[in-house]
């Protein structure tokens, strides 16, 4: 049996033969859409039986005010998503309404919205960023309300509680991963050169290459921006260096894509011909062949820090950048026995 804190709706939905959907309108008591008794009962079963921790229960949330949530694009196909799905939860789970607000970095819209939270009972305000960025906290500054950030910062405002994935430190967990493969030329391709994502994984992956005495060379170090298509055309750049990499890291698994593209149709077999890792460990990441090796980012956990750190009412200026996990398949390694 899982671990409780471990059970989530998606292995609810496997469980039961439906899906995340219909199970997130089992478990919040959904009344709006008809789902038959025999449905009902089987999510439950399957969650019971899982030992899922967050059965629904009579909730009064109107007595605990809300938490507002806002953040300057919702992701869909991003790992992210699963930062708020655990915001969400741990929100409800402490008797509270958590409500979603997207802002699209509109400043008029920012103000707007806290002037609404402002004349309303709300408990908290999260500001989240799906990338992970420097940004200009001045415009919340005007919130009664309690602020946390989620995955951003403001160097301006030292003592607001922040919640950020570290960067660095799994840039350099996976770096030193393909090192200890043996790869001797380690090969970069990164998002957009000024963002501070970028800054951060470029920095674990020459802090990595240091420690081993490894010479930094900028050819092996590309900016793709984020692209599919970007990362196939720096692919081909790199494998036909004169000195081509045996190892590429892809600073998001979106880019693996189009790195997986480019070596297929050169003839380029991973892992025996080049090892390739990525970083986000997303869905795809175990659905491409083969199968990649990718850090998973701690964002569940962050979005429910955040969440708690509210509910609970702290008022400590809490700086919280916490480590991943390094999930390793078969992209980076022949070695069938350190895979996990």
């Amino acid at each position: 049996m899982k671990k409780k804190n471990k059970v989530t709706m998606t292995d609810i939905a496997q469980n039961a033969g439906v899906s995340q959907a219909t199970v997130s309108l089992v478990l919040n008591q959904s009344k709006n859409i008809r789902l038959s008794d025999d449905t009902r009962r089987r999510v439950l079963d399957s969650a019971i039986n899982l030992g899922y921790s967050k059965l629904p229960t009579h909730h009064y949330p109107d007595s605990k005010g809300h938490i507002a949530l806002l953040i300057n694009s919702l992701p869909v196909y991003d790992p992210f998503v699963c930062a708020l799905q655990e915001a969400q939860e741990a929100a409800w789970s402490n008797d509270i309404l958590l409500t979603i607000y997207d802002y699209i970095d509109d400043v008029e819209l920012i103000k707007r919205i806290i002037y609404e939270l402002n004349q309303s009972s709300c408990q908290g305000i999260i500001v989240a960023s799906c990338i992970t960025r420097v940004f200009d906290f001045k415009p919340f500054s005007k919130a009664l309300a309690p602020v946390v950030l989620l995955n951003n910062y403001d160097p301006a405002f030292p003592r607001l509680p922040v919640f950020l994935p570290d960067d660095r430190g799994n840039a350099y967990q996976v770096t030193q991963h393909l090192i200890e493969q043996g790869a001797q030329r380690i090969a970069l391709i990164t998002g957009e050169s000024w963002m501070e994502a970028s800054i951060e994984r470029l920095g674990g992956y020459t802090d990595a290459l240091n420690y081993v005495g490894r010479m930094i060379d900028p050819e092996l170090i590309i900016s793709a921006n984020w692209s599919i298509e970007q990362a196939y055309t720096a692919t081909l750049k790199l494998i036909n260096l004169k000195s081509p990499p045996d190892a590429i890291f892809c600073c998001s698994d979106w880019m693996v894509i189009g790195c997986y593209q480019a070596l297929a149709q050169s003839g380029v077999n991973v892992p025996l011909d080049i090892l390739v890792a990525g970083y986000d460990d997303f869905k795809i990441s175990k659905q491409l062949t083969p199968k990649l090796s990718s850090i998973k980012l701690p964002y569940a956990e962050l979005g429910k820090m955040a969440v708690e750190y509210l509910c609970k009412k702290e008022n400590t200026a809490t700086q919280v950048r916490m480590a991943g996990k390094l999930k390793i398949r078969d992209s980076t390694t022949i070695n069938p026995s350190i895979r996990n």
